[in-house]
């Protein structure tokens, strides 16, 4: 089962504003999206209890995805006690990912 978190318009704002999360901007549709969904899954098994593993699925949540100036997907959004402090756009490796992780914790 993931560990990752669904956000929502309602739910986003609560869970990013303590600790570290990395937030995942997909859509069903999305090549580039389905490729890195496994790591994704990973992360949030290796990171659970030290970081929040998010997802936020553009096609439902079209307010965030405009809030967050989503122009591309994937797009993940490094939060830091609520601040954006990273972003990488594109599929990226998972190397990459839990170096960013790291270094935020």
């Amino acid at each position: 089962m993931s560990k990752y978190i669904e956000l929502t318009q309602d739910t986003i704002e609560e869970t990013v504003k303590e600790g570290v999360a990395l937030v995942d901007f997909w859509a069903p549709w999305c090549g580039p999206c389905r490729m890195i969904a496994p790591v994704i899954e990973q992360l949030a098994e290796e990171f659970e209890g030290k970081a929040k593993i998010c997802k936020v699925n553009t096609e439902e949540e079209q307010d965030l995805t405009v809030k967050y100036g989503i122009r591309s997907i994937p797009t993940i959004l490094f939060f830091k006690d609520g601040e954006i402090v990273d972003q990488l756009i594109g599929a990226t490796n998972k190397a990459a990912l839990e170096d960013k992780l790291n270094s935020l914790l």
